[in-house]
């Protein structure tokens, strides 16, 4: 669990997938907690389907005053993970960082598969999507187990925001993200 000062995550997607919404998604329901947060994009030119990278600051205590790309992350999450082979997504992570993938395979798979050496958790958020919300958009899902993973904020904390953001949807983005985090499967640091 993560829990104090200043906690930074970054989000890695692919143009459409919606890393940059639930970077503010997850900012806003940080705010409603009564701490201080910030959520950007890194992107330049990319179109749908291109890697894409967001970030997330949240602090308990204090503002934010760092406007700077999150290079050492405390927690990395990947909604697409064959950007495991294009990215190197755990870049700068923290050696007690975890790493978030919206994958089908259990999280001993993809340590093996990718020789990682950081705790991991795992989720087949795109299986979640297309069952719960119709289509494979899988960014509330991932809110769901990086809330799992990390408990950075209240599960319930976000549902105000979703609400705004999904509208009629929300209700099914709701679910999507309660059905990943009790699906999450979370293991500690390896090798």
């Amino acid at each position: 669990m993560i829990d104090s000062g200043l906690i930074e995550i970054r989000w890695h997607g692919r143009g459409g997938q919606g890393a940059v919404t639930s970077a503010e998604l997850m900012a806003q329901a940080a705010i409603n907690e009564g701490k201080y947060a910030q959520a950007f994009p890194a992107f330049g030119a990319e179109r749908r389907g291109a890697p894409v990278v967001a970030f997330v600051r949240i602090d308990s205590s204090k503002p934010i005053w760092i406007r700077a790309e999150i290079t050492e992350p405390d927690a990395v999450v990947v909604l697409d993970q064959g950007l495991l082979r294009v990215v190197d997504v755990t870049s700068g992570l923290k050696t007690t960082g975890m790493l978030v993938i919206n994958t089908p395979k259990d999280p001993e798979e993809i340590i093996k598969e990718f020789n990682l050496d950081c705790s991991l958790a795992t989720v087949d958020a795109t299986k979640i999507a297309r069952e719960l919300i119709g289509v494979p958009i899988v960014n509330t899902s991932m809110i769901g187990a990086l809330m799992r993973a990390t408990k950075v904020i209240k599960l319930e904390s976000l549902f105000e925001p979703l609400r705004e953001r999904f509208g009629r949807l929300a209700e099914r983005n709701i679910s999507a993200m309660q059905k990943a985090y009790g699906e999450t499967a979370v293991r500690g640091r390896h090798k």
